[in-house]
């Protein structure tokens, strides 16, 4: 078992010094969505704060927003899973902004924090 285990890691170092991951590691395939993982960790993030400071707009945008990049991650190729990944994780984090947004709003919660002060 060792030994299967041992081959197993030989080969994943051995991906990890081929050309064509060095390559991958310095394209926009890699960097871009690198990049965007900011929008995501942010709604994450926010997801403990006041649902008060919800922007629903914004929060819409941001949902389409990801949507379509998920989508466009799918179609493009070779296809850009770390791009996906990306864009589903904040699409799953907006549409529970948007929820907190809409139970703060239209829910109820709003008045009863009103009438707390």
């Amino acid at each position: 078992m060792a030994g299967y285990a041992t081959r197993i890691l030989q080969k994943g170092v051995e991906h990890l010094k081929s050309k064509e991951f060095r390559e991958y590691l310095m394209s926009t395939h890699f960097w871009g969505p690198v990049a965007n993982w900011g929008i995501p960790l942010a709604a994450i993030a926010d997801t403990q704060k006041s649902p008060k400071y919800i922007s629903g707009k914004m929060t819409l945008a941001l949902t389409l927003y990801s949507m379509m990049f998920m989508r466009f991650a799918w179609k493009v190729q070779p296809r850009n899973l770390l791009l996906f990944a990306c864009h589903f994780t904040n699409t799953t984090a907006q549409i529970t902004q948007g929820a907190r947004f809409l139970k703060y709003n239209y829910g109820g919660d709003k008045e009863k924090e009103e009438s707390e002060m």
